[in-house]
């Protein structure tokens, strides 16, 4: 079947371009009379994280997805970066509409949305602008009727994106991996739901999407557990071969239906099997830039940490202990260790296992510990990319060892979506 890729899940092996080492003494350096905590992108280290995520997407263009970047700034540096980094995934419609009304186009919206007051306002972006306005994602008739409800009869088209369920089912369906997010999964649901769609005078469906979670967001090298990572391997290697099999089904059939002309698909840890496929004409990445620890255990690519946070050191303890001001940046998902923000340097420190990463302090362990004096940095790096910047009011950019700017985060400007 086209676009299937082969079941050795061969793969564009890749590692980011050569970035000066990073020590702690070096950013003490940098960092020299800024008050701690604070949060910072290397861009030396993202820039190497960009061209390895290019070359992996193999000649497709690479959609940003913002809710891993959270940045104007950033966004635009990466969309000035290369001609192939070509529009923005958002996560909100209020975000979609903020974004739209300061000049951003190809913007697509990868969640459904409820809100009826950015409903509204998205129809008159719709309205002003058919061909630029922002695509909406839907995946059932309930999100047809709310986006329909707040359309008057002066209202424009509105484009729409079906979402794909991108996940994997195993032993009869028994076993189920990756996100749950929409029910259409079969040729016949998204050919139903976009017939639907053909059918009411202001839609228009334009796109399908897919995220195969499972793949892009979970890597084959869990630490320190071999036989979770054969697990992980196992089903990877299927779950590549069936959706690229069922989503060129599904695009084949729903383009009988409509003239589908985005077919957008992937992340960070699946870029290369992704754009191998011929039904897809982009890929999705964020936290690629960023490389959080939730990236540090793939076995098909490697990315450089390029965003961290620096917490001061405002307690000793005693002996191999010191305590820092704050750190509890955790990040969603499951509750677990790994959704702990890590300590990064100085090399040699660990997390209390009994108390974690907390509001207000945070203690540290280990031998580096001693070497610390009171009002030293360390700097840790957080589990998920974009969520750290809903910490902090702006970044500092750095760049050949020096800060070249301060720039604000989406809650530095205001903005907070979620």
């Amino acid at each position: 079947m086209p676009g299937i890729v082969p079941t050795e899940m061969a793969s564009v092996e890749t590692s980011p371009a050569t970035v000066p080492a990073r020590s702690h003494a070096g950013f003490e350096e940098i960092f020299e009379g800024i008050e701690a905590p604070f949060a910072f992108v290397d861009l030396d280290a993202m820039w190497a994280n960009s061209d390895a995520m290019l070359e992996r997407a193999r000649e497709k263009p690479v959609r940003i997805a913002s809710k891993s970047i959270r940045c104007r700034a950033l966004i635009d540096r990466i969309l000035d970066r290369d001609e192939r980094f070509q529009g923005v995934m958002t996560f909100t419609l209020p975000e979609t509409n903020w974004l739209a009304g300061l000049g951003y186009e190809n913007l697509l919206l990868a969640y459904p949305t409820t809100d009826l007051e950015a409903l509204a306002q998205h129809a008159l972006h719709a309205a002003a602008m058919p061909e630029r306005a922002p695509l909406l994602t839907v995946d059932c008739v309930e999100h047809l009727d709310l986006i329909e409800s707040v359309l008057g009869s002066q209202a424009g088209t509105v484009r729409l994106s079906i979402e794909l369920d991108a996940g994997w089912r195993g032993f009869g369906d028994r076993v189920e991996a990756g996100a749950r997010r929409s029910p259409v999964r079969s040729p016949d649901q998204a050919v139903a739901l976009a017939e639907e769609i053909g059918r009411r005078d202001k839609l228009e469906l334009v796109a399908i999407m897919a995220y195969e979670g499972q793949i892009a967001g979970v890597g084959d090298q869990p630490p320190k557990q071999p036989v979770r990572a054969r697990a992980i391997g196992w089903m990877q290697k299927r779950s590549v071969t069936e959706i690229a099999g069922r989503r060129a089904e599904v695009v084949e059939k729903v383009r009988q239906a409509a003239d589908i002309r985005i077919v957008n698909g992937g992340g960070t840890g699946s870029l290369e099997f992704t754009a191998a496929e011929a039904a897809v004409t982009e890929v999705a990445a964020g936290s690629g830039f960023f490389a959080p620890t939730q990236f540090d255990h793939y076995s098909r690519f490697s990315l450089t940490p390029a965003a961290a946070f620096a917490v001061p050191v405002v307690r000793r303890p005693g002996p191999g202990v010191v305590t820092a001001l704050g750190g509890g940046y955790l990040s969603s998902g499951a509750p677990g260790p790994s959704r702990l923000p890590v300590p990064w340097l100085p090399e040699g420190l660990t997390l209390d296992k009994d108390e974690g990463a907390g509001e207000v302090q945070t203690p540290l362990l280990g031998p580096a510990a001693d070497a610390l004096a009171i009002g030293d940095n360390v700097y840790m790096r957080h589990n998920k990319a974009g969520e750290l910047c809903e910490r902090f009011d702006t970044l500092f950019l750095v760049e050949g060892g020096e800060i070249v700017d301060e720039v604000p985060t989406y809650r530095g400007e205001g903005q907070t979506f979620l």
